[in-house]
Order: C-alpha cells, then sequence, then structure tokens
C-alpha cells in the first residue's frame, strides 16, 4: 500500500515553487501493541473521564481545556478561543536560508518527513532544488504551519527526495551547560588515552541501521506467539552485574579483544 502523505503543500525557494506532500519517515505502527483487558471477562476496558472531587463521569461536550494557576485554579479555555489563535498557514514550505550540513545540533531534531513531488509539474523544479542542494552541499532552513502550529524545519537531500526534521523551539531544548555543569574533570593518564584511541580505532566500522536489533519487541512478538500456539515460556536468564575492576586493566584487556575481532573481521572479509 502506498503510503499517505501527511500534508499536501507548495515547497518555495524565491520565485520557484512546487506542489510536495510530507509523509512520515518513522513510525512506531508496526510495534507489538496491547489493549488493557478485563482480566474476569477478556472484555476490553472503555476509559471514562470522571470528575476528581465527585467521582461522577464527565459528558464529552462539558469536557474543556483548562489552565492551572499558581493558586491551583483553572482557567477555562473554549475550544473557540483556542481555534482562534492557531496561526494562519499558506499550506507553504518557505525555504528561508541554506546552512551547512551539520549547523544543526541534532538535539534541536523533531521528528523526521519525506518530501516528494506530487505529480509530473512539480518534478523539474523539486529535482532542481535537490540537486542544487547536492552540489554546494549545504541544507535548508525552512518554515510552515504544520499540523495547527509554525514549525522551522530542516530539509536535506536523500536519494531522490529530500528529508525534513521539524525542529525543536529553543525553549524546548534544555541547557547543555546546566546538564553537564557538574560533571568531572578527572586526570587521565597518557597510557590510558592511548589505549582508549587504540580501542576507538580497532572498533571503527559504519552506520548501518539494519544491524541495529530490538530485543524488547523481538521478545514481546515470541512471548505473544508462544501465548497463542500454547507453548512454554521461556524466560530468558538475567546477566548478573559486571564486577568493579580497576580502569587500566579493563583497558587492556578491551584492547585485546578489540584487536582480535578487527582479525577475525577481516578474515571473514577476505573469504
Amino acid at each position: 500500500m502506498a503510503p499517505r502523505a501527511q500534508w499536501k503543500g507548495y515547497l518555495k525557494i524565491d520565485e520557484i515553487t512546487c506542489a510536495v506532500a510530507l509523509y512520515t519517515a518513522a513510525s512506531t505502527a508496526e510495534r507489538t501493541r496491547f489493549h488493557v483487558v478485563n482480566k474476569t471477562t477478556g472484555n476490553r476496558v472503555r476509559r471514562e473521564f470522571v470528575d476528581e472531587k465527585t467521582g461522577k463521569p464527565v459528558d464529552k461536550e462539558n469536557q474543556v481545556k483548562g489552565y492551572q494557576t499558581d493558586n491551583n485554579q483553572y482557567i477555562i479555555l473554549e475550544q473557540e478561543e483556542i481555534d482562534a489563535v492557531i496561526p494562519q498557514g499558506d499550506k507553504t514550505l518557505s525555504i528561508e536560508a541554506f546552512i551547512a550540513s551539520d549547523d544543526v545540533d541534532t538535539v534541536y531534531f523533531d521528528k523526521p518527513y519525506f518530501i516528494a513531488p506530487v505529480d509530473r509539474v512539480a518534478e523539474k523544479a523539486f529535482g532542481l532544488i535537490r540537486e542544487g542542494m547536492k552540489k554546494q552541499k549545504v541544507a535548508a532552513l525552512a518554515k510552515a504551519v504544520l499540523f495547527r502550529r509554525a514549525r522551522s524545519l530542516l530539509l536535506r537531500p536523500l536519494g531522490d527526495g529530500i528529508v525534513a526534521n521539524t525542529l525543536n523551539f529553543d525553549y524546548e531544548v534544555r541547557s547543555a551547560e546546566e546538564a553537564f555543569k557538574d560533571a568531572p574533570h578527572p586526570k587521565i593518564k597518557k597510557e590510558m588515552l592511548q589505549l582508549a584511541e587504540h580501542i576507538i580505532d580497532t572498533m571503527s566500522g559504519e552506520f548501518d541501521p539494519k544491524a541495529f536489533d530490538d530485543r524488547y519487541e523481538e521478545a514481546l512478538a515470541e512471548l505473544v506467539r508462544a501465548k497463542i500456539e500454547g507453548r512454554p515460556i521461556k524466560v530468558p536468564k538475567r546477566k548478573a552485574e559486571g564486577k568493579v575492576v580497576d580502569l587500566m586493566e579493563a583497558l587492556r584487556q578491551s584492547a585485546k579483544t578489540a584487536g582480535k575481532k578487527k582479525t577475525a573481521a577481516k578474515g571473514r572479509k577476505a573469504a
């Protein structure tokens, strides 16, 4: 089944415009999902909103949004009032500037989307923008109203298309200086640093997302299959926590292991 576009509009750079669509680039839809079930009857449990003071159910028409003030009171906001402050969108993804691809710290990355032209008329202009970005080795900062919010996005050419990451706002990203202000600064011996550099060198590789395995998801799926098929459930043994050892000795052992792994990998590659 062809992916469904999450948003359709126009990609615009100066006077160049082309019709595009945004598609979700990452999804959790394939994960094992559960419902809350009544253990006694086997029926699904239905959620119900109740008044926390009276304990009585609240009808949908009486459920409104409220902002909690400092004195624990609630300011009621009607949906019409909230809708009135939603930014007016013109279905345009406007490129505002071109920057170096690594200028944006990854902590600002939010959700990824694929951008593609919607028809043959748009293909030429889209291809021009994509190939121009590839040639100059740049990314683009763009703005658009997406899903009721004004968002900034980082656009980068990827294969025959463009990948866009919505960007977190500055107030949403916590300060790295604040997070690391109490980080220690121990004095590292030269020999220890050399061993660490050796381990890093022998373990150098390439990014391959296919090599990642979601062990929790795999275990959940196997658990469900076993329950359906009536098979006994195997409980994996938990590894005992490793002993605290001397850091220098751990580095030496790691260096030996890393060297053996690199030699074995070269042998497999040659074969």
